[in-house]
C-alpha cells in the first residue's frame, strides 16, 4: 500500500532538489564575468526545461525501465506509458510516479552541472543539442547501471557497487564530461594563466546555501522514505559540508593569507559532492573524515588543473569529479560504520574493489562519450561563439539581454 508519510518526503525532497537549480545557477552566476551572468543563469534554467520533457518521453525508460542486456533500459516506459500512481516496481510504499519525478530531478542537475565546463563561450543552440544528447546518451546508461538494476549494482550476484545518491551518477559521470568539454572548448579569451575573478561573492555564497539547503532532498531523499536511513543521509550530509568548509577555508587561509570566503563556499560543494554516495551507509564520524579530505583534495585538484592550463571554468572537475571519487571510494573504505552494515558474504576488500570498477566505468564512459558528443556538434552546428562574440558577451550576443544595465 502507499505510504502517505513516505510519499510526502520523496515529493518535498523532488521539490528540494529543484531548488538546487536556482542555486547552482547563482553560484555560477556569480562566479562569471558580468557580461556573461545571463547566459550561465539561463544553462540551469533551461535544463530544467529540456530534461524535464525528455525524461518524461524516453529518459526515465531508458534509464529505469526494464533491463537489457545489465546496460539500458528499454523504452516500454516512453511516455509514462504504465507509470502510474500506483506502486512500482522500485518502491512498495510510494507512487511509481512519485519515484519518477523525483529521479528526473537527478537528471535535471546533472547536465546542469557539466555547463560550469564550458561557461563564458558556448553557443546557445549548441548548448540545447548538447543538454538533449547528453542526458539520453550518457546519463541514462549510468543511471541505469546503478540504480535501475543493471551491470554496476549485480556485479557479483546482486553484490556491486554502493551509491546511495549519485557519487557516480552525477558528479562523477557530469566532472569528466566536462573535463572532456574543457580539453575541447579550449581557454576563454584572455584568460593568460591568471583566473578571471568571481563578479558577485553574494551570489556565490547564496547559491552555495541553496545548494547546501537542497543537498538534503538530494542525499535524504534518496532512502525513499521518512525512514532512519533518511535522518542519518541528512545529519552525515550536514556534517561533511561543514568539515569540508572548514578544511578549504584552512588551507586557503594557510596559502593565501586571508580566508576566502568563495572558498568557503565551494569547499561546502565538496564536501556534499564527497558525501554523497555514502550517505545512506556512513555515521556522522567518518562523515568528518570524508569532509575534511574532501576539502583538501578538492582546493589541490582545482589548483592542479589551473597549473596544467585547461580551462574548466567553474571548477566542476576538481570539485564535483575529485570530491566523489574519494566520496565513493571511501563508501567502501567505511561502509557500515557508524550507520548500517557491509552486505552478508561481502569483504570490506570486495566492496573497495567494487567501488573502484563504478569509479573507473564511470570515468571512461563519461569522458569518452561527452568526447564524442562535442566533436559531432562541433562540425556540424559549432560549439563556440566567435571571438566578436565572446569579448562582446554571451548575455548580448546569445541573449540580447544584460544582466546589468547602465541604467540599473
Amino acid at each position: 500500500m502507499i505510504d502517505t508519510g513516505n510519499t510526502a518526503w520523496v515529493l518535498a525532497s523532488s521539490a528540494l532538489v529543484l531548488f538546487m537549480l536556482p542555486g547552482l545557477a547563482l553560484f555560477y552566476g556569480g562566479l562569471v564575468r558580468t557580461k556573461n551572468v545571463s547566459a550561465t543563469m539561463m544553462h540551469s534554467f533551461m535544463a530544467i526545461a529540456l530534461v524535464s520533457v525528455a525524461w518524461v518521453l524516453w529518459g526515465y525508460s531508458l534509464a529505469f525501465g526494464p533491463d537489457i542486456g545489465g546496460f539500458i533500459g528499454n523504452l516500454k516506459w516512453a511516455a509514462l506509458n504504465n507509470v502510474t500512481t500506483d506502486v512500482g516496481p522500485y518502491s512498495d510504499a510510494i507512487p511509481h510516479q512519485a519515484f519518477m519525478v523525483f529521479q528526473g530531478m537527478f537528471a535535471i542537475i546533472t547536465p546542469a552541472l557539466v555547463a560550469g565546463a564550458f561557461a563564458e563561450r558556448i553557443k546557445f543552440s549548441a548548448f540545447v543539442v548538447f543538454i538533449l544528447l547528453w542526458v539520453t546518451i550518457v546519463y541514462a546508461p549510468v543511471a541505469h547501471w546503478v540504480w535501475g538494476g543493471g551491470w554496476l549494482a549485480d556485479i557479483d550476484n546482486g553484490a556491486g557497487l554502493r551509491d546511495f545518491a549519485g557519487g557516480t551518477v552525477v558528479h562523477i559521470n557530469s566532472a569528466f564530461a566536462a573535463l572532456a568539454a574543457a580539453l575541447i572548448f579550449g581557454r576563454r579569451l584572455g584568460l593568460n594563466g591568471a583566473a578571471m575573478a568571481p563578479h558577485n561573492v553574494p551570489f556565490i555564497v547564496l547559491g552555495a546555501a541553496i545548494l547546501w539547503f537542497g543537498w538534503f532532498g538530494f542525499n535524504a531523499g534518496s532512502a525513499l522514505a521518512a525512514n532512519a536511513q533518511a535522518t542519518n543521509a541528512f545529519v552525515v550530509t550536514n556534517v561533511s559540508a561543514a568539515t569540508a568548509t572548514l578544511s578549504w577555508v584552512m588551507i586557503s587561509w594557510i596559502v593565501g593569507r586571508k580566508p576566502s570566503i568563495v572558498g568557503a563556499a565551494t569547499g561546502a560543494i565538496a564536501g556534499l559532492a564527497a558525501i554523497t554516495p555514502a550517505s545512506g551507509y556512513v555515521g556522522p564520524m567518518p562523515a568528518i573524515v570524508i569532509g575534511a579530505v574532501a576539502g583538501g583534495l578538492c582546493y589541490g585538484a582545482v589548483t592542479l588543473l589551473n597549473s596544467f592550463r585547461v580551462d574548466d571554468s567553474l571548477d566542476v572537475w576538481g570539485v564535483h569529479g575529485i570530491g566523489s571519487t574519494w566520496g565513493v571510494l571511501a563508501t567502501g573504505i567505511f561502509f557500515g560504520v557508524g550507520f548500517g552494515a557491509l552486505e552478508v558474504g561481502v569483504s570490506r576488500g570486495e566492496q573497495i574493489l567494487y567501488q573502484l570498477i563504478g569509479i573507473g566505468a564511470t570515468m571512461g564512459w563519461a569522458f569518452v562519450t561527452t568526447t564524442v558528443i562535442l566533436f559531432a556538434i562541433k562540425y556540424t552546428i559549432g560549439l563556440r561563439v566567435s571571438e566578436s562574440e565572446e569579448q562582446e558577451g554571451l548575455d548580448i550576443s546569445q541573449h540580447a539581454e544584460e544582466a546589468y544595465s547602465d541604467d540599473s
